[in-house]
């Protein structure tokens, strides 16, 4: 049967009306004045975590440069995440693996070395793969640009070694250099509560983001820490406001009754970074969190014990804390002594740190 709709239109959906439909009642023609042709499909598969997902953004900022008339499909654990302006954003499910099945694309990019992400990118069609794929089924790198950041994986003595930052990384892989691409981050979303609290503060607010996520526990600072942090840090002129999710909910209130740091509760994605950007400077552990404050471009005071420090960038003056002797705990999730050396950080110099960024 003979039709005129247009497929290949950046707008066009096929199982309802286009935005330009609903919002200036044109219709699906050739000579539609919104219409915007394609010509190619292009993936991203970055599944988790979320500040990985986060982080991986200014890669397709630089991708929509090269390739202006694709058609870009990002396949994700978290969506809400993934910059708007990604065509189809999908999350991993089995409705969307049986919609990728059925496409062909000109290019593929898998920056997951998970075995389900890897094994994706083998069963789907396309010009050019890039990224992680599989080998004797175990993940391995499928073009030689991603060797290094596979190796980087596999072996901690190599890891140790790396002297690039995250986004230079991923750029390789696709054999792209980075030039200074951002985060970009999805819309936020104001809470009156903020302003009513936070609004009237005539000293700068340090945000102190208190937990370190589920996985890696060796990111954990003692609420003991937290607490001397805050009383040094009010004693010096500065008000604290403690950051978080659930899980550092009832952590946050004792703080918030312990001293006089501010809590004002955990909230949705959009509106945390509204509240992340109430704060003159974010003081936290490797987390989704501290993500943010890159994207925002808030002076940072992190504190790392487990990671390699060059795989951190920053789009503003920061700094990075680690203890006085190097970590034996590498890429681990628990301590081999039993307690975390980041607890070797002492408070006062994270002071020392923040009064040298922003000084009061």
């Amino acid at each position: 049967m003979s039709n005129d709709y247009q497929y290949n239109c950046r707008h066009f959906k096929g199982y309802i009306p286009c935005r330009p439909h609903k919002e200036q009642g044109v219709e699906c023609t050739a000579d539609c004045p919104a219409r915007e042709p394609v010509s190619g499909n292009i993936l991203i598969i970055k599944l988790g975590a979320m500040g990985d997902v986060i982080r991986t953004t200014p890669l397709f900022e630089r991708l929509k440069q090269e390739y202006p008339r694709a058609r870009f499909f990002w396949l994700t654990d978290f969506p809400q995440v993934v910059p708007p302006t990604v065509d189809r954003i999908l999350p991993f499910d089995p409705a969307s693996l049986t919609w990728l099945r059925s496409l062909d694309f000109s290019m593929i990019i898998n920056l997951d070395k998970d075995p389900q992400a890897c094994a994706l990118l083998e069963q789907l069609s396309a010009d050019d793969k890039r990224g992680f794929g599989l080998q004797a089924g175990m993940p391995a790198p499928i073009n030689q640009a991603a060797d290094h950041k596979f190796r980087t994986g596999i072996s901690d003595t190599y890891s140790q070694e790396n002297t690039q930052h995250y986004l230079e990384e991923i750029f390789a892989i696709i054999d792209m250099d980075y030039r200074d691409e951002e985060y970009i981050l999805p819309p936020s979303e104001e809470n009156p509560l903020f302003g009513q609290k936070l609004g009237s503060m005539d000293m700068p607010i340090i945000g102190l983001n208190t937990g370190c996520g589920g996985r890696w526990k060796t990111r954990l600072w003692s609420i003991d820490n937290w607490r001397q942090l805050t009383e040094l840090l009010t004693r010096a002129g500065y008000a604290v406001l403690f950051l978080g999710g659930p899980e550092e909910d009832e952590k946050n209130q004792y703080l918030a009754d312990t001293t006089d740091g501010i809590y004002l509760g955990h909230f949705p994605f959009n509106q945390f970074i509204t509240l992340v950007d109430h704060c003159a400077l974010v003081v936290s552990a490797v987390t989704m969190a501290m993500h943010v404050a890159v994207g925002l471009k808030k002076p940072m005071v992190l504190l790392n014990n487990i990671f390699n420090r060059h795989e951190f960038h920053f789009f503003t003056d920061s700094t990075i804390l680690e203890p006085p002797e190097p970590c034996e705990c590498y890429y681990r999730p628990t301590c081999k002594k039993g307690e975390t050396c980041l607890n070797d950080i002492s408070p006062q110099k994270v002071v020392d740190a923040v009064i040298q960024l922003l000084p009061r």
